[in-house]
């Protein structure tokens, strides 16, 4: 399991349909400006109770996948649905207590929905989400009503089905050849052991018609808030130390002095971010006491506060900072830094701004002994 995560449990993400109603692999169509796999792999790793993500998925969306996040553990899809479960489960890590088992084109879950089944199964064996049915059903032969079961009874099935460990790896052992099985629960409940329903909510529904992203859409924009965070950082200017501006080297003759690089636009910027996510200021997560840390490329703290960007399932929608200087004369350097910082952030660069201002020859900073910077970041925010 990841040893960066504390979590127990390992997640088996299911995605290697071929998407034959939708044209091509819905897993992979475009949800909120990103495939709705990201949306789905991004719920489970904000989820703390996992320590472990497995996506079963073809080796082309592997690749899209390990280059936005990290840590991921990948198995290839089988030829049917339970295929692929057996051989995501074959990588999950021998130690998780509990596995999770979900399906990749149910991108709206919510990780603390994943938290509680994972809980539930950890005390009774066997939980999955589900919700109420809504509508009266129809028991037919053909097109004719055969009965009417009492709806009071029945559950719609969600993903994620969580099991401990033990428990699925039997129930595959023993039943996994029942090709028509359309979940694990059907095998776990074949051992005797009784499943346990944790009522979820309508919004975990598995996108499978084109109406089904469309809907999927307005609840993401409905769920999601805006919030702008401000930072500032100020340095001294040092002679003969290298300058650091938003992630890029600025050739001059002093540079920023600090614990780290010294690079006061990225601490500003970060601590800007920070702020939007109500998730405090760089000092924390890098303190200038830790002599380990002595010498940190700025970049390196920028990563960091990236990681609690996707943790909280943010995105970044727009920069804007300045720097206020005397010297160097920062215009000649615009598109460097903006550039830089554009990929520091993995943002588009036209959602970048960066400028500068003078101090009018007015105290340290107009003496060239000092330089500040401030910064707003706009996020937008899973609520």
């Amino acid at each position: 399991m990841d040893k960066n995560k504390t979590g127990f449990a390992s997640a088996v993400i299911v995605a290697g349909g071929s998407g034959t109603r939708m044209g091509r692999p819905k897993q992979m169509l475009p949800l909120g400006g990103e495939p709705v796999l990201f949306h789905t792999v991004r719920a489970f790793l904000a989820a703390p109770q996992i320590g472990q993500v497995v996506v079963v998925t073809p080796p082309e969306n592997q690749v899209a996948l390990a280059a936005e996040f990290e840590g991921l553990t990948f198995a290839l899809p089988g030829s049917t649905r339970l295929e692929s479960v057996i051989n995501g489960v074959q990588k999950t890590a021998p130690q998780a207590q509990v596995v999770a088992v979900h399906d990749g084109a149910r991108p709206l879950v919510k990780p603390e929905l994943i938290g509680r089944c994972v809980q539930e199964a950890l005390i009774h064996g066997a939980a999955l989400l589900a919700v109420p049915v809504k509508d009266t059903i129809k028991v037919c032969a053909g097109h004719t009503v055969q009965n009417t079961p009492e709806r009071g009874t029945l559950w719609a099935a969600q993903t994620p089905q969580c099991y401990r460990r033990a428990v699925l790896v039997e129930a595959l052992e023993k039943f996994g050849s029942q090709k028509d099985a359309t979940d694990e629960s059907q095998l776990v409940e074949k051992l005797g052991v009784a499943v346990h329903v944790v009522p979820s909510d309508y919004t975990n529904f598995k996108i499978t018609t084109p109406e089904d992203l469309i809907f999927a859409e307005a609840l993401m924009q409905e769920n999601f808030i805006y919030r702008t965070g401000f930072g500032f950082d100020l340095h001294r200017l040092e002679p003969g130390i290298k300058m650091f501006m938003g992630g890029a080297e600025i050739p001059h003759t002093k540079g920023f002095q600090g614990h780290s690089d010294g690079d006061l636009v990225l601490h500003a910027i970060c601590d800007a971010i920070l702020g939007a996510l109500c998730e405090g200021e760089i000092g924390i997560l890098f303190p200038p006491t830790d002599p380990t840390i002595k010498g940190i490329s700025s970049v390196e703290i920028a990563r960091k506060v990236l990681e609690i960007v996707r943790r909280r399932q943010a995105e970044i929608v727009h920069i804007d900072a300045t720097i206020i200087t005397q010297e160097p004369k920062i215009k000649p350097h615009y598109d460097t830094v903006r550039n830089s910082l554009a990929r520091v952030f993995g943002m588009d660069v036209k959602n970048v701004s960066f400028k500068s201002k003078s101090h009018e020859h007015v105290g340290e900073i107009g003496r060239g002994e000092a330089a500040m910077c401030q910064a707003v970041a706009t996020l937008k925010i899973r609520s």
